[in-house]
């Protein structure tokens, strides 16, 4: 920085700071934690080459996915920021997961408040007229039958006597 005071990286490696430093944008004074977790991990000479190397406009975010990726392995040393993607995408699918029971829980629902037969037959469906027991088209009669509504108190569909086991979403 070459002011009154040295940016953290060069307070922490006991060396004068220069107009030139590379350290100087990126790792102010007043946050010495961030250098040191980033030289920890990678080493000031490691840092130094990575942002020499890099055009000047990309050298803070490459900056911030060190101190990302330093902190990510001082907390996981094994892993690092990989066991931290692992964990959030299985997550994730944990939560689709949820959500595809919530949305099938709904449907039920929904499926269960349905009129049992339609009101009125088209053409088509004289077949379903149940006049003769023993004519029965029973290909096409599924199509028709839907969940009972709750007001009906008989019904063409076979329910089975357990009813839906619910199970909690937060397991």
């Amino acid at each position: 920085m070459g002011g009154n005071s040295p940016c953290a990286s060069c307070k922490l490696l006991r060396r004068r700071c220069t107009q030139e430093c590379i350290f100087a944008p990126y790792f102010p004074s007043d946050d010495p934690r961030k250098f040191a977790i980033v030289h920890k991990v990678f080493g000031a000479s490691n840092i130094s080459k990575m942002l020499q190397e890099l055009p000047v406009h990309q050298r803070a975010d490459a900056v911030s996915s060190l101190v990302y990726e330093a902190n990510a392995r001082v907390r996981d040393p094994v892993y690092g920021c990989v066991g931290a993607i692992s964990y959030l995408q299985n997550q994730v699918s944990q939560l689709q997961m949820q959500l595809a029971v919530a949305q099938a829980e709904i449907l039920c629902i929904q499926m269960q408040q349905e009129p049992t037969l339609p009101t009125q037959f088209d053409q088509d469906d004289k077949s379903l007229h149940l006049s003769d027991n023993n004519n029965i088209n029973y290909e096409i009669l599924p199509h028709y039958l839907n969940f009972p509504s709750s007001s009906s108190s008989s019904s063409n569909v076979f329910q089975d006597s357990e009813p839906l086991k619910r199970e909690s979403f937060w397991t």
